[in-house]
């Protein structure tokens, strides 16, 4: 073969090769860290007549978070705030071996991002909200840290009101402590903290079926690994387990149709528990759940602890392990470098008003027994509207809208 002939061959080989190997350049793995990332959090809801999670307001009462922590700048919007799913302290760990600087960004479909520490770099949307409907408004939030630095050796104070609070128990791991510099200065955690409300459908829908038994269904196109049906009355608690909620065919949206969840529900129906259980033997089967989803031990129990008095408080309540897939598609997180590994491990809970609940509440409104009342917070505006809808006469549909203004009133004071 003479040169020429040579060159020729040559670059015929070339040009097939060329794109391959450009196939090859555009899929290149990406760039990991050494790093390790692990989340947990809380979707809160409460079920309606259908099962389905309904809107109600969430952020009503007072604050339980320390005063260092940042809120949404129009803070007063919040009274009003309606929507489906309160997001409650996700919190994000990181270990790392050496120090290391990394951007984090999570999305949040149809919701806003009302409270977080450390400081920001953005936190979208940005414009005034009032007495805002999320189900009206189309609001896909976010917040985005740009320089979170990581240093395993670090010694510096962490921010302390020196008031009890149940956001310091978040801390008791071994995760690498953080810094975020800031305008008035450098702010230090364990943790990156954040909490929201959405209009989103949850993945789980309950509601009573005959004989007192709850009919849960799985309205997701993902398995949900574990569902419990919690209820206390007094010191008197209960609650039943079930494993591996399977998924029906197809595949769901975020806002699956209604026929849509009618061909793809899975059902299980749970009797309800007998009150001879204890919190710590359900905080100890708890911890074990988390683990198996990915969480490390001390990060297990410190989800449980902080939020043991209200997972396990009067009434009663679905919790559930909200898929992986469904967690990503709501609250999309981006680390960039990308860790090696990363789990997200969310606890969903969807609070069920049962005729007990209402009951006790209508006693406990007639009785003027604020005690008891307190017991039941931020639920009593779902729970009364739900007296208000089932109310036998007109004349007990009027009492109860009473006490529903009482409740409105008493959270202007």
């Amino acid at each position: 073969m003479t040169s020429r002939l040579r060159w020729l061959a040559f670059g015929a080989l070339f040009a097939c090769a060329a794109p391959s190997l450009a196939f090859l350049s555009s899929r290149a793995a990406p760039v990991y860290s050494a790093l390790t990332a692990h989340e947990w959090g809380t979707f809160t809801s409460v079920a309606g007549t259908d099962g389905g999670a309904v809107e109600w307001c969430p952020l009503t009462g007072s604050t339980d978070l320390p005063s260092f922590v940042e809120h949404f700048r129009n803070a007063g919007f919040k009274r009003g705030l309606r929507g489906t799913v309160r997001m409650e302290t996700p919190v994000v760990y990181f270990y790392a071996p050496t120090e290391e600087t990394v951007s984090v960004k999570v999305n949040f479909a149809k919701g806003v991002i009302t409270e977080w520490y450390p400081h920001a770099s953005r936190v979208e949307p940005n414009a005034n909200l009032w007495d805002l409907s999320l189900y009206h408004e189309r609001v896909d939030g976010s917040i985005a840290w740009d320089a979170v630095t990581l240093t395993p050796n670090q010694t510096a104070e962490l921010p302390n009101d020196k008031q009890e609070n149940h956001y310091y128990t978040a801390r008791q791991t071994t995760s690498t402590p953080l810094r975020v510099k800031t305008p008035t200065g450098d702010q230090y955690e364990k943790f990156l903290f954040y909490r929201g409300v959405s209009a989103f459908s949850v993945p789980i829908a309950a509601k009573l079926a005959a004989g007192n038994k709850v009919l849960v269904e799985n309205r997701s196109s993902q398995p949900i690994p574990y569902a419990i049906l919690f209820e206390r009355r007094g010191e008197k608690v209960g609650y039943r387990i079930a494993e591996a909620l399977p998924s029906g065919p197809g595949s769901a949206g975020i806002l699956p149709s209604s026929a849509e969840i009618a061909d793809r529900s899975a059902s299980l129906a749970l009797d309800p528990p007998e009150l001879i259980a204890t919190i710590d033997s359900l905080a100890y089967d708890l911890e074990g759940i988390l683990i198996a989803q990915g969480l490390y031990q001390n990060e297990a129990q410190a989800m449980v602890q902080t939020w043991r008095d209200s997972w396990f408080e009067e009434g009663s309540r679905l919790l559930y392990i909200v898929p992986r897939e469904f967690v990503d598609k709501v609250l999309p997180l981006t680390i960039k470098p990308a860790p090696l590994d990363t789990a997200r491990v969310f606890v969903g809970r969807l609070e069920l008003v049962t005729p007990r609940t209402q009951e006790a509440v209508a006693r406990a409104f007639a009785e003027h027994d604020q005690s008891a009342l307190d017991k039941y917070g931020r639920f009593l505006d779902p729970i009364l509207t739900t007296m208000i809808n089932h109310a036998q006469s007109a004349a007990k549909a009027r009492e109860y809208r009473k006490d529903l203004n009482l409740y409105y009133a008493s959270l202007l004071r």
